[in-house]
C-alpha cells in the first residue's frame, strides 16, 4: 500500500517537474548574478563559497527531479498500454473516474479495478528500473513539495480530494 502511495505520488507530480527544473534554472541564474553585489551587502550570504553552494545544491535537485521524470517515463512505457493510458488520465491529467471509465468503456467497478493493477504494473516497472519501495521513497523524500503530496494521499480517504496548490508550489520549491 505504502509503494502505491508513492506511485501515485510520482505519478501526481510528474506534470509538475518540468516547470519546477525551469524554476530551479531561474533561481541559480538570479542568485548567480546577483553574487555580484558581494561587497555591497557586507554579509557572507554572498560569499564565493556560500553562492558555489547554493548553485551545486540546485543543481544537484535539478538532476534528481530530471531523473524522476525519466524514471517515470520508461515505467509507463514499460506497463500494459491500458494500464499507462488509465495512469495519465487519472493522475496526470487529473481527470475524473467516471469520464475515463466511460471513455475506456469499463464499469466504475472494473476501472477501480484496472486502477490497482495498473498501480501494481507501474509499481512492478519501478521496482524492475531499481526503485523499490523503500529506495523510491527515500529518493523522493528531500523534496518537500513532493512530500506534502505524499502526506495528503495519505491523509486523503479517495485521491480525487487531493489538490496540489499551484501558488503555495513555487514557495516550497524555492525553500
Amino acid at each position: 500500500m505504502k509503494f502505491n502511495l508513492c506511485a501515485k505520488t510520482v505519478l501526481m507530480v510528474d506534470r509538475y517537474l518540468e516547470r519546477i527544473t525551469d524554476a530551479i534554472d531561474r533561481l541559480i541564474e538570479r542568485r548567480a548574478l546577483n553574487s555580484f553585489y558581494v561587497g555591497l551587502s557586507g554579509g557572507s550570504e554572498n560569499s564565493i563559497t556560500s553562492v558555489a553552494d547554493y548553485i551545486i545544491n540546485l543543481s544537484e535537485r535539478k538532476v534528481k527531479l530530471i531523473n524522476l521524470k525519466i524514471l517515470i517515463d520508461m515505467a509507463l512505457e514499460a506497463c500494459p498500454i491500458l494500464s499507462a493510458q488509465i495512469l495519465i488520465e487519472r493522475y496526470m491529467d487529473n481527470e475524473k473516474s467516471f469520464d475515463i471509465a466511460k471513455r475506456h468503456n469499463l464499469s466504475e467497478r472494473t476501472y477501480f479495478r484496472r486502477l490497482n493493477e495498473a498501480l501494481e504494473h507501474f509499481s512492478v516497472e519501478m521496482s524492475k528500473l531499481g526503485f523499490s519501495e523503500k529506495r523510491l521513497f527515500d529518493y523522493i523524500s528531500s523534496e518537500k513539495w513532493i512530500m506534502e503530496v505524499y502526506n495528503r494521499l495519505i491523509s486523503a480517504k479517495s485521491d480525487d480530494s487531493v489538490q496540489i496548490d499551484e501558488n503555495r508550489l513555487g514557495k516550497l520549491v524555492a525553500g
